[in-house]
């Protein structure tokens, strides 16, 4: 028998838009209290309004600007989730930034904001949830991060090297936490269509909302099995 989500709490970071906004919305759908965050206030408004438009009785929603490359931004963010939720069930790792340049064109500034958004970031935001399911008896931690994490391109030194990390970091932390009913899943998307992307048409692109499917399915998932890596292909790309 597949988990019930309906009455669990989660935190989405990068929640405002694309696959966080996606992930959000689907899980309230299911009857998942959310949180989520965004680096704008004004983007976090927006989300929180539409997302409050679609939720069920009962259901929770609510989110706060934080930078989560910040370790005290991530602090609070975690303290007011805490303060609007009866603790926390599910962590979904989302936020991150993408910027494509070969390495002799690449500023070391750029570097450092992408490793530690897509990296960092994550590593900030599951260690304060850890401590939480820890005390809760179970958790689970998902991390968004892509096919460009086993499949290097040309530009994509930065992006590539925080996505390889990051799917590291997940196997790893995986492995430290299975004994305390803690499961983790990185899931890996290629080419989605948001305005993240690297450009041209998006008619053969993934959607966002399937990329949130694929969170549902593996959440879902009985509690004794763990989907610990999903991949996801648009099914038709165009031929080169």
């Amino acid at each position: 028998m597949s988990e019930t989500l309906k009455g669990k709490n989660a935190i989405v970071t990068g929640g405002t838009k694309g696959i966080g906004y996606a992930v959000a919305a689907a899980l309230v759908e299911e009857g998942v209290s959310v949180v989520i965050c965004g680096r704008s206030v004004e983007g976090v408004g927006r989300a929180i309004e539409a997302l409050l438009a679609n939720a069920p009785n009962g259901v929770k929603v609510s989110g706060f600007p934080a930078d989560i490359t910040r370790r005290d931004d991530v602090q609070a963010l975690f303290a007011q989730a805490d303060a609007q939720m009866d603790g926390l069930d599910i962590l979904v790792n989302n936020a991150g930034v993408g910027i494509f340049r070969s390495v002799a064109e690449l500023d070391p500034e750029e570097w450092r904001r992408v490793l530690d958004t897509n990296l960092t970031g994550a590593f900030l935001c599951s260690r304060e949830a850890v401590g939480r399911f820890k005390a809760r008896g179970r958790g689970f931690v998902i991390n968004i991060s892509s096919l460009a994490g086993k499949n290097p391109f040309a530009g994509g030194a930065a992006y590539n090297a925080s996505k390889f990390a990051l799917n590291g970091f997940s196997e790893a932390m995986m492995l430290d936490l299975r004994y305390d009913n803690i499961r983790v899943s990185s899931i890996m998307p290629g080419s989605v269509a948001t305005e993240f992307g690297r450009g041209g048409p998006a008619d053969w692109k993934i959607a966002p909302e399937d990329v949130a499917e694929a969170v549902l399915a593996v959440l879902k998932m009985p509690e004794r099995t763990l989907i610990s890596a999903v991949e996801i292909r648009p099914s038709r790309p165009p031929r080169k």
